[in-house]
C-alpha cells in the first residue's frame, strides 16, 4: 500500500471513531478527556451534621464553631447554648443562625436543653427554640415537668427530641424508657437516641430506631472502646458499635432529622477526631 493510501485509510479510521462518538454523544471521548460522575449525595440523603457541645471545649464562639464544621465538611448542626446562650435576645438568635446558613450550615435542633419543673422556664426554652427557627428541641425533661412539657409542644408546635443519658440517668436510660413514659402523650414529644448511651443501658440502638421509628426526631451519633457504664468514647469506626445497622436503621425509617456526631475524645482538640468520623461514616455509607 503507498503512502498516500496509508493516510487515506488512517483518516478514515480516524472519522469513524470520530464520528461513533459523537454519535453516541460522548465525543468527549475523541478528545481524550475524562468524564467525571458527579457524586449526587454523599450521606444517602441523610442529615449528617454536628452536635456543636462536640466543638464548646475549644471553639467558644458561634463564628469559631462554624469555621471548625467546615473544616470537616459538614451542612448540618445542632445549637448548643455555648454558640448562642440563653440569655440572648430574640434578634441575637435569628442573627447567629443567618450566620450559620451564610456559611452553608443549616441548624436543625438545639440541644441539649435541661428542662426543669417550672413553666416560666420550660416556656423560657420554647421560646428560645422557636427564635433560633428549628422544629426540634434536644432536651433533658424531669420526668415531672412532662405535663407542663407537652402543653408547651401544642402551643409551640416544636417537638422535643428527649435524651437518653445511659445507666446514670435516673429519669430516662435508655430510648425506651422515653417511650414508655410519653407513649400516651402528645406525638411530638419523642427521642434523641444517643447511640452510644443507649448501648451503655443495654439496648440496641439499631433496635431502638425502627422501633421507635417516627418518633425519632435526632440522633447523637458516636462510637465506643467498649460497653460499660465506664466506656470510653473513640473515633467511629475504631469501636465496637455497629454504626452499619444504625445507619441501616435510619435509612430504612427515612429519618428526616439530624443524624449529629458528638465526639467526646480528645475535646480541646475535636478536629482530628471528628473528621475521621465524618470520614468513616461518609465511606461507610458509600459502601452501602
Amino acid at each position: 500500500m503507498d503512502i498516500q493510501n496509508m493516510l487515506s485509510r488512517r483518516g478514515m479510521i480516524l472519522g469513524g471513531v470520530a464520528g461513533l462518538a459523537a454519535m453516541s454523544g460522548l465525543a468527549g471521548i475523541a478528545r481524550a478527556e475524562p468524564v467525571l460522575k458527579k457524586e449526587a449525595t454523599p450521606w444517602k440523603g441523610l442529615k449528617v451534621g454536628c452536635a456543636t457541645y462536640t466543638l464548646g471545649q475549644q471553639f467558644k464562639t458561634a463564628d469559631e464553631a462554624i469555621k471548625a464544621i467546615q473544616r470537616v465538611g459538614l451542612t448540618y448542626c445542632s445549637i448548643k447554648d455555648f454558640h448562642l446562650p440563653f440569655k440572648s435576645t430574640t434578634e441575637e438568635r435569628k442573627a447567629t443562625v443567618e450566620k450559620f446558613k451564610a456559611a452553608g450550615i443549616t441548624p436543625l435542633s438545639v440541644g441539649n436543653v435541661t428542662l426543669k419543673n417550672d413553666e416560666a422556664q420550660v416556656r423560657a426554652m420554647f421560646e428560645y427554640t422557636r427564635d433560633v427557627g428549628v422544629p426540634v428541641m434536644v432536651c433533658a425533661p424531669d420526668k415531672a415537668a412532662l405535663p407542663i412539657c407537652e402543653k408547651m409542644v401544642k402551643e409551640f408546635g416544636i417537638k422535643m427530641a428527649i435524651h437518653n443519658h445511659g445507666p446514670e440517668d435516673k429519669n430516662f436510660p435508655s430510648p425506651f424508657d422515653v417511650i414508655e413514659a410519653t407513649k400516651n402523650m402528645d406525638e411530638r414529644i419523642g427521642c434523641c437516641i444517643d447511640v452510644g448511651h443507649a448501648a451503655r443501658a443495654g439496648a440496641d440502638p439499631a433496635e431502638a430506631i425502627e422501633k421507635i421509628g417516627a418518633r425519632v426526631y435526632d440522633i447523637h451519633l458516636k462510637d465506643l472502646q467498649r460497653i460499660d457504664r465506664r466506656s470510653i468514647p473513640i473515633e467511629c469506626g475504631r469501636g465496637v458499635l455497629d454504626l452499619k445497622a444504625i445507619l441501616t436503621a435510619l435509612l430504612k425509617i427515612n429519618f428526616q432529622g439530624h443524624v449529629g456526631f458528638e465526639h467526646e475524645k480528645d475535646m480541646k482538640d475535636v478536629l482530628p477526631g471528628l473528621a475521621e468520623d465524618a470520614g468513616y461514616v461518609r465511606g461507610l455509607l458509600a459502601a452501602m
